[in-house]
């Protein structure tokens, strides 16, 4: 599926209904029809998403066959930030880790300070053997702030510290030797104190590991070329690969964090000491439990569960009517979630698009359909809906099975991700700028059409957009006609070379207009009747 960016609208208030009404007023601008809708999708405010009076609803009031489905990568990113508050450890991790990268990134001192070391220490295990030189490998990078807004962000972040650990260790020492300030000597020394400790190493590599698993989701649920049936299926992987990791997940999580520790001389405490449970005194009586429990049970545990429970909620959809009788037109496995009665339900929900006989021709067609695409070896390879549209338009069969083809093609419109709107707002900040703060809406609309969809002006000829400019109005001058083309529709252009002639200034003239001759007909018959005889120039 293909999408186009119509243009911006700017609304008095973010009410609901002065939405619909600018939604409605853009639709009517464009000549398209509200009742053609078949799908809507936003993120997760209030007064688009509400049940009772959001856009989504008031939308479904006049038009229940556009349903609504919630950006599945904005709810994504919800359950990373819900995760991120779990517990109290964890809650006090990336509370540390965003202290770390705020003072370390505090100035460019700083920051040239720790590229300067980490760059050192890329070299020396360069020279030890322990890393090898690439292309596009050990590129120069530094610190990127975590935010509950920008998808991916606490991943990266995570990572970076992983990857820049002695240098942001170095950074800390230095600020904390050097600096006059007490709050800071004192918030460098606290941070050096939170590093090397036994906790905070292991909950960096556990969200490290979580998180690499939500962010390639969100990766690809980002992707243009998303649908609906792939996206529950990747969310489905996801958690079932969660839910493995926090069987059998531990071990294996433990050996690499005491191999870290050791690496980095980080002391790793005895297993089966105890420890008082957090936000409790020892000296009150406070409840005693191993370190062995606290890290296992208590952080690795609550981590997973949380996350389970929270994608669980947060991807509702994969539970409605609706997306079950999706599924059963899922190509995998040679339409092994392959069910009659429910994608019969499923074009009965679509209604508007299936009269009552075409509901009885379906009952037969789709049989037939499943029946010789399992036969077709062309088929097997189909692993979404995608693949299976673009193989029934190559083969032809969205000619012969045409209900079963619409059907496809109404999933396929179901939005995934609101990632290519994302993308326009980032756009606008290229065509309005700092020099260009005043540009009118009008304006803003032309110029972000023209840079986000590109790839299609970029297919439009210069002489189309001048000529049809000329002809937007009466004009004091017009510009010259365009030149016919031959058959092939291409121009030819013409080298003379007269190296031994000496011509007057008449005969070069007479030349000249005799190549503007032929150039503006197109065609060498204008020079058969004037050609020029080397041996005797002043016969033409």
């Amino acid at each position: 599926m293909i999408e186009r960016f119509l243009g911006i609208e700017e609304v008095p208030d973010t009410s609901s209904l002065s939405l619909k009404n600018t939604l409605d007023g853009m639709f009517a601008s464009h000549g398209l029809s509200m009742s053609r809708l078949r799908g809507q999708g936003y993120d997760g405010a209030s007064n688009m998403r509400g049940e009772f009076h959001g856009l989504q609803r008031r939308i479904l009031d006049e038009n229940p066959y556009a349903f609504y489905i919630h950006c599945f990568a904005h709810q994504l990113q919800l359950v990373v930030v819900s995760v991120a508050k779990c517990c109290s450890s964890v809650f006090e991790f990336f509370n540390t880790s965003t202290l770390i990268v705020n003072n370390v990134n505090a100035s460019c001192k700083r920051r040239d300070q720790m590229a300067q070391q980490h760059h050192e220490h890329l070299v020396n295990q360069l020279e030890r053997g322990e890393i090898f030189s690439g292309r596009g490998k050990h590129q120069e990078t530094n610190l990127a702030r975590p935010g509950d807004t920008r998808w991916g962000s606490h991943h990266k972040t995570l990572c970076r510290i992983l990857l820049m650990w002695d240098s942001i260790l170095e950074v800390l020492e230095n600020l904390a030797e050097d600096t006059t300030n007490g709050d800071k000597r004192y918030v460098a020394s606290g941070l050096l104190k939170q590093m090397e400790n036994f906790e905070f190493v292991l909950v960096l590599h556990l969200m490290i590991r979580l998180l690499g698993k939500t962010n390639d989701l969100s990766l690809c649920l980002q992707k243009k070329d998303q649908n609906i049936v792939l996206a529950v299926g990747l969310i489905g992987t996801t958690l079932e690969q969660v839910s493995e990791v926090r069987e059998h997940g531990w071990e294996e999580l433990f050996e690499e964090v005491k191999a870290f520790c050791l690496l980095h001389n980080i002391i790793v405490p005895n297993m089966e000491d105890t420890l008082t449970v957090r936000g409790r005194a020892r000296g009150r009586g406070g409840q005693l439990v191993t370190h062995y429990h606290h890290f296992k049970y208590e952080i690795f545990n609550v981590v997973h569960d949380q996350i389970i429970v929270e994608m669980n909620n947060c991807f509702a959809e994969r539970s409605t009517q609706l997306l079950r009788c999706i599924t059963c037109l899922d190509p995998r496995n040679s339409f092994a979630n392959y069910d009659r009665s429910k994608i019969l339900e499923l074009a009965q929900i679509y209604k508007d698009d299936f009269s009552s006989y075409d509901l009885l021709c379906l009952r037969e067609q789709i049989d037939i359909f499943i029946g010789e695409v399992r036969n077709d070896s062309n088929f097997a390879n189909c692993h979404n809906l995608g693949d299976l549209a673009i193989k029934m338009v190559q083969s032809e069969r969205h000619i012969v099975f045409q209900l079963v083809y619409r059907l496809v093609v109404l999933v396929l419109t179901l939005p995934v991700a609101t990632a290519t709107v994302e993308r326009a707002f980032s756009a606008m900040k290229f065509v309005k700028n700092e020099l260009r703060s005043k540009m009118g809406g009008e304006w803003l609309n032309h110029r972000m059409i023209c840079y986000i969809e590109r790839d299609v002006f970029a297919k439009i000829k210069d002489e189309d957009i001048l000529y049809h400019f000329q002809e937007l109005k009466t004009r004091m001058k017009k510009l010259p006609p365009l030149p016919q083309t031959r058959a092939s529709g291409t121009l030819h252009t013409i080298d003379i070379f007269l190296p031994s002639l000496s011509l007057s200034n008449d005969q070069l003239y007479f030349m000249d207009y005799i190549t503007n001759l032929y150039v503006c007909s197109g065609s060498y018959d204008a020079l058969d009747e004037y050609m020029i005889d080397e041996a005797d120039p002043n016969h033409h």
